[in-house]
């Protein structure tokens, strides 16, 4: 692996040790991870590298790591099972590509269907979690990520009145909000798990300020993608009953309208690491699918 030789030389720098062993990790799509073994004088230990190396994540990648690398130290004692930083070169100076080592969290993501109800339970309870993390700065305010201008629409649709009256349902104003810290990106893929316990919340790169309903309705479109629509419309009362605080239902409706058309035309891009890790039946027809039936329950 001569291309990582300068990331390498880095991490060894900034960890204080020896690199010993490097593993690709499964389950990304916006960068490469990779678990990284590295002996020094306290022992042996386990860091994770994050490197940007698509060029459109390059290009970003100065904002995306240096916030990354900020809110991983702010949420340090706040309870929220995050990882902690070992350096970051953001612009990628020392190293070949933008990068980020950190520590390796315990647990594993879990996306297959057994035990998913309960596991809803606990994100739920976890995001309440972190829309209560308090800070002194607050991050930069929340960007969505479509509007009605910009909906790609699917050109193959059995449902196209559907679309359409989804579009229509974010042609207005944004509702007013009561912000919080937002993990933005929120959903199975990015929570660890041992057993029945979170272990880890990663991927802090989109973090802002924004209202609750964003996370959740985000969260929804993940599991109604990832395990059927019903499970993306119960994720909202799950959060509720956990504690957390919606908007009125018009409002709710918005957000989960404007999430869920961020994914069209299709929802490859979130599906392919769920494929890799062992979800092959999330066919691009069945996403579509799922995802067709999830805009018409919410409206």
């Amino acid at each position: 692996m001569a291309e990582w030789e300068r990331t390498r030389a880095w991490v060894e720098e900034v960890s204080g040790g020896r690199v010993v062993a490097v593993d690709r990790l499964k389950g990304g799509w916006t960068s490469v991870m990779r678990q990284v073994e590295v002996d020094g004088p306290g022992g042996r230990r386990a860091l994770v590298l994050r490197s940007f190396v698509d060029e459109f994540f390059v290009r970003h990648a100065e904002g995306l790591l240096t916030r990354e690398a900020e809110v991983l130290r702010l949420l340090r004692g706040s309870g929220v099972p995050a990882a902690e930083v070992v350096g970051v070169d953001a612009v990628g100076r020392y190293c070949e590509h933008p990068s980020l080592v950190m520590t390796l969290l315990p647990g594993a993501v879990r996306v297959e269907d057994d035990g998913a109800p309960a596991r809803a339970g606990l994100l739920a309870r976890q995001l309440v979690a972190i829309h209560q993390v308090r800070v002194e700065t607050r991050p930069r305010e929340y960007q969505a990520w479509t509007g009605a201008e910009r909906v790609r629409l699917p050109e193959a649709t059995t449902r196209p009145k559907v679309w359409k009256a989804a579009v229509e349902g974010i042609r207005r104003q944004a509702p007013q909000y009561e912000g919080v810290f937002l993990h933005r990106d929120f959903h199975p893929g990015n929570v660890l798990f041992d057993g029945d316990v979170i272990t880890g919340v990663v991927d802090w790169v989109e973090t802002s300020w924004g209202p609750a309903d964003l996370d959740v309705a985000h969260c929804s479109t993940a599991l109604a993608l990832l395990h059927g629509p019903e499970y993306g419309l119960r994720f909202p009362e799950l959060y509720s009953a956990a504690g957390g605080r919606l908007a009125d239902w018009e409002d709710q409706r918005y957000w989960r309208l404007l999430d869920a058309l961020a994914f069209a035309p299709d929802a490859e891009k979130v599906a392919v690491p769920w494929r890799d890790l062992g979800r092959t039946d999330l066919t691009p027809s069945l996403l579509q699918t799922r995802l067709e039936a999830y805009l018409e329950a919410v409206l």
